[in-house]
């Protein structure tokens, strides 16, 4: 699933693409991926333009003209291409957004969502997000204040997204490698210097993941040669078996909350 860094990755490449222009056709190949009438929806976002787009969390936002904002959530599976016909991957599309000649096609929306919402609508749809951990006034404090009321495994809190939003399996499991802590580790006994060599780490991973396109395997466009690129740089997640790149023990993988949980026995404890 697209974490923090693959969304914002989105929505930097996708501004240097679309901001400012105009919808010029809409597709709905899966109308259970929308959440109004086809009809409407068509009629609303058809020739508007794409002011902006902003993430929260894992979720975009495209600012349309007309005030109204398209609420992407791409969930297990989602991803997007933006391109022509000829480029365009041979997949299942969902929803096409066309530029002229050049579309935005949303793939694998089997759990995902594009849902079309008003201002208020959507600031009520995101208002139960927690902070988001890369931003310039989520401060250490912040976070030990915020941690300090919870209880329980520390990897089940990194994912709850009324915590921090935009942290998912992968991320958790690289910010706890990074920090030498286990994810399986209750927060109860996890001291403060620990906490805050967490939020530290917290921090490091996502800002290199986000410099490094994240780590999913399909490209925005053709010739996109950032998104990606930080799936080798992975130090556990999904390496169950493989060395471990510090220590060189094998790494382990552990379901907690019916989630797989990727960690070093010997460096993290």
């Amino acid at each position: 699933m697209p974490e923090l860094p693959e969304m914002e990755n989105y929505k930097v490449l996708l501004n240097e693409r679309i901001a400012g222009q105009e919808i010029t056709e809409v597709q709905l190949n899966r109308e259970k991926s929308i959440n109004i009438n086809p009809a409407i929806f068509i009629k609303t976002v058809l020739n508007q333009k794409v002011l902006n787009v902003n993430r929260q969390g894992k979720h975009l936002l495209f600012q349309l003209q007309n005030g109204q904002t398209l609420l992407l959530h791409l969930m297990l599976g989602g991803w997007m291409f933006y391109g022509t016909e000829a480029d365009k991957p041979k997949r299942t599309v969902q929803v096409r957004l066309s530029f002229g000649p050049n579309h935005l096609y949303f793939i694998g929306l089997r759990l995902g969502y594009l849902h079309l919402h008003s201002q208020s609508d959507v600031e009520k749809e995101l208002e139960h997000l927690g902070p988001d951990p890369l931003a310039l006034d989520f401060t250490l404090k912040d976070f030990l204040n915020k941690i300090s009321k919870k209880h329980g495994r520390l990897k089940t809190t990194l994912l709850n997204q009324e915590f921090i939003a935009g942290i998912g399996n992968c991320y958790s499991a690289e910010i706890c490698f990074h920090a030498r802590i286990l994810p399986t580790k209750d927060i109860d006994d996890i001291n403060e210097t620990e906490l805050g060599q967490l939020f530290h780490s917290m921090k490091i991973v996502l800002q290199d993941a986000l410099k490094h396109g994240g780590y999913l395997e399909n490209p925005l466009y053709d010739g996109d040669h950032l998104t990606g690129g930080f799936y080798p740089r992975r130090q556990v997640y999904d390496r169950e078996g493989e060395t471990c790149k510090r220590c060189g023990d094998k790494i382990t993988m552990e379901t907690i909350s019916s989630r797989k949980t990727f960690y070093c026995p010997n460096c993290q404890k």
